[in-house]
This record gives C-alpha cells, structure tokens and sequence, in this order.
C-alpha cells in the first residue's frame, strides 16, 4: 500500500496529468465539472498551504486463473491459484475502517469465548487479524494537526481538526470512533464537527492572511478555534455542489488548513483515473519501474469509452451482448450500486445519450473464487455461497515539491484493512446499501 500511496499523492499534485485524465468527464459530469471548477477558482489566489493528507483505500478481490476453478480442484486448494487484482482506489471520505475495525474486535471476542469451530476444533485465534484502523486514521489526523503548529491567528484561543459531514449523516458510526480518539490522545486533538453547506459559510471565516477560524456555536462568546485539518466527509455527491455547496468548498480549499483531501486529491478518485493509469507508460511517470511493475501486476484489462481508437474498440464489445458478459461498466460515482454489470450493459448504453458514454470505464470482470459462509444483516441470517473484498487502508502526509508531480512523502504507511463479505449472485458490494456484510477474514497456511 505505501507504493500506492505513493503513487496517489504524486498524482494529486500533478495538475496536468489529473486534467488529461479525466477532460472527458468535464462536459458529462457535473461533479468532476464543479469540482474543477473550484479548483480552477482556487488556482487563482496565491496557495498558502504546501501539505496535503491523505486516508487511502485500495479494494481488491481474488482473481481465479487459468484452471483454478477446475472440476479436480478443492475450493480450497483452488485459492491458492489466485492472484490479488484491484477492484478501485478510493482517495476521498474511504469509509468502513471503524466498522471493520468493530467487526474484527467482536469475532476475535467470539473465537475467545468458543464460539467459533472449524470441524469441531476451535479457531485458532492467531488466526483472526487484528484491526486499528481507529487509531491508524486519527494518527494520521493528529500528524497533520501537529505539522500545522500553533495557531497563525491572534484571533485564536486554539487550533482544532474540523470534520465536514453530511447532515442527518447514516455514517456517524463510522466519523465519531475516529474523532473520539482524537480527543483521547494522551495530549488531546481538539476536534469539532460541521455539516455540509450553509453551515461551512455560517460558522467558518477566513482572515486576511487565509487561517480558517471556527466559531462553534455552542460557544459563541468565546474566541474562535483555527482550523488546522479540513477532513472531508462529505462533498461526494454532485447535489451538495449548489451555489452555497461551491462557496464552501472554495473556502475550505483556499484555506491555510491541511486538506484531506484536496480539490485535486478528490479528483483523482475517479474511475477515468485508475482507467488512465493502465495505459503503458503512465506508471513510469510517478514510479520506479520495480515499483510500477509490482502496482500493474494488481490491474485487470480497463478500457475507457471515449472516442479513441481504444475507447471506439470498447464501445464495440460493450455494445455486443455476448462479449459484454465478462465486463462491468462503471461511472465515476461514490457509495455504491451505481455499477452495470455484464449483460445488461448494452441495454444501459442504449437507454443514455451516446454523448454520455464518456463518463464510464470498462473494466473486466474480476473472478473471485466462491466459499460458503453464513451473514448476518438486518434481514436475519443467511448461508450460501459468498465471495470476499479485501481494502487496503492507507494514511500519507506530503509536501508538494514541484508542479508536475513532485512531492516529499512526510508520512506513508498502511493504516489497516475492511473486508467485505456478499452473496456470490449479488454484483454489488456496497454494505450501507445492503448488498454486502463487514467481515474478518480468516488466515491460512498453504
């Protein structure tokens, strides 16, 4: 995970390569549209603000080769002719880490207490992972926070980390344990939380040399706190980009505050990125060849559909439905579900302008292998056989060095792991939306 990372943070400081990336996406997608936008606004006042952070997550899931799913084969020794392909990479508001972190406690406390058998002996609990993303991520916050110093403002009483969330936010579970620690430090973090929108503008201000002031609310006859770290947890979703949605996040972006992400960290989660990278050469651009070389071996064949030669190429076998089949089309969207897989993929191009075609990849479909597990979700319990998706958490800290690319790694290091579990005829994974359960995996030795 630290190649990738450091790959990601390279790229995010690589204004022109982000723009070659994804200049198709301008005129079809109106949150990549917004989003340059600001940036471009952005660019137009003097930066004041050279470090950036990071909180990664790379998704992956087993691909079974050739003949690894053979008729002779166990499922078991079938997985060991697997290979570990990326799924996406995820650069803003990577959400899961506190539940997986949960998850992977309460099946550790499970094993303990004897609940958990494999041919009636009892799991080895070496065997069950340990997971801190809780305190991983927060770490990394409290860098940052602590890279930033002091307060720059004779307005402030104190500095303070800032969540942006979303209001009436279903992922509260999964923001508070991470601000929790921050405060529980053995010297606190002060950190604070403020919904998207109207609320940024209302309670936020920036002074004359650009230190971005909070006045919380709840304290209004007091000084106000300068915000150190702007962590986005909201933005993602091209609705919060109004007007008032714009303003915001022009203020957060050209603020003397550490983002995590920046407006350029943000873009670069999108699709056309991870797509853009499969093309020969552009590993190259940020990495050592022993480095790029280990970070292509996790790709699978990604194709873009523009009106390139290759893009014009992929239009053709998305539009087939026979050679679709071993495909899936993905658009440059967050949170799940917005994914159209195999056969029913030449029906979907056909019902959106061919004009919108741009704004999707096509990506071959990864072949995990299949085991039998029970889940548990709101529903009740379930068997059957499931399929698993690993992530990789990753936390940086950098220092832009030049325009192009250049950046000091300040930080880089894994922070943890989700694992994901779903039925094997469902195609999505998303666990907030229903398609899949938080999980721990269980080791073994070949």
């Amino acid at each position: 995970m630290e190649i990738y990372n450091k790959l990601y943070c390279s790229i995010a400081e690589d204004e022109e390569w982000i723009f070659n990336a994804i200049k198709d996406l301008l005129p079809v997608e109106p949150l990549a549209k917004a989003l340059w936008g600001i940036h471009e606004a952005a660019k137009k006042t003097n930066p004041v603000q050279d470090v950036s952070a990071g909180i990664f997550r790379s998704d992956y899931m087993l691909h079974t080769g050739p003949g690894a799913m053979d008729d002779s084969k166990s499922t078991a020794d079938s997985i060991w002719d697997t290979t570990l392909k990326q799924v996406e990479f995820n650069s803003f508001s990577c959400s899961g880490a506190t539940h997986a972190n949960k998850v992977a406690e309460m099946h550790r406390y499970l094993t303990r207490v004897g609940a958990y058998h494999v041919k009636d002996a009892p799991f080895d609990l070496a065997s069950l992972p340990t997971n801190n993303n809780i305190e991983s991520l927060a770490s990394c916050l409290a860098l940052a926070h602590h890279k930033y110093g002091p307060p720059r403002s004779s307005q402030a009483r104190d500095t303070a980390v800032l969540f942006i969330v979303q209001p009436n936010n279903f992922n509260l579970a999964d923001e508070r344990p991470i601000e929790y620690a921050l405060w529980n430090r053995e010297t606190p973090v002060p950190t604070f939380r403020l919904d998207w929108g109207p609320e940024i503008l209302q309670y936020t201000r920036l002074t004359e040399s650009r230190e971005l002031l909070f006045q919380p609310p709840w304290l209004s006859s007091s000084s106000p706190v300068e915000i150190s770290v702007v962590y986005m947890r909201a933005g993602y979703e091209a609705r919060e980009y109004d007007q008032t949605g714009r303003d915001a996040r022009l203020q957060l972006e050209i603020s003397a505050a550490i983002k995590c992400p920046s407006i350029l960290g943000h873009l670069i989660t999108f699709k056309k990125v991870q797509q853009a990278l499969t093309v020969p050469g552009a590993l190259e651009r940020f990495l050592i060849d022993s480095e790029a070389a280990t970070i292509r071996s996790t790709f699978v064949p990604v194709f873009p559909l523009d009106q390139s030669e290759e893009g014009l190429r992929a239009r053709s076998l998305a539009t087939d439905p026979e050679r679709a089949v071993d495909y899936v089309l993905k658009p440059s969207l967050e949170g799940g579900g917005n994914n159209i897989h195999g056969e029913e993929i030449p029906e979907f191009l056909a019902s959106i302008p061919e004009s919108r075609w741009s704004s999707y990849i096509l990506m071959e479909r990864i072949q995990p292998p299949v085991l039998s597990n029970m889940l548990m979700s709101s529903i009740g319990v379930d068997s059957g056989e499931v399929v698993s998706e690993l992530g990789i958490l990753g936390t940086c800290l950098w220092r832009k060095t030049s325009p192009n690319g250049g950046c000091e790694m300040l930080h880089n290091s894994v922070g943890g792991w989700t694992f994901k579990t779903k039925h094997a005829d469902i195609d999505e994974m998303s666990v907030v939306k229903g398609y899949g359960c938080f999980d721990t995996p269980y080791l073994v030795g070949k």
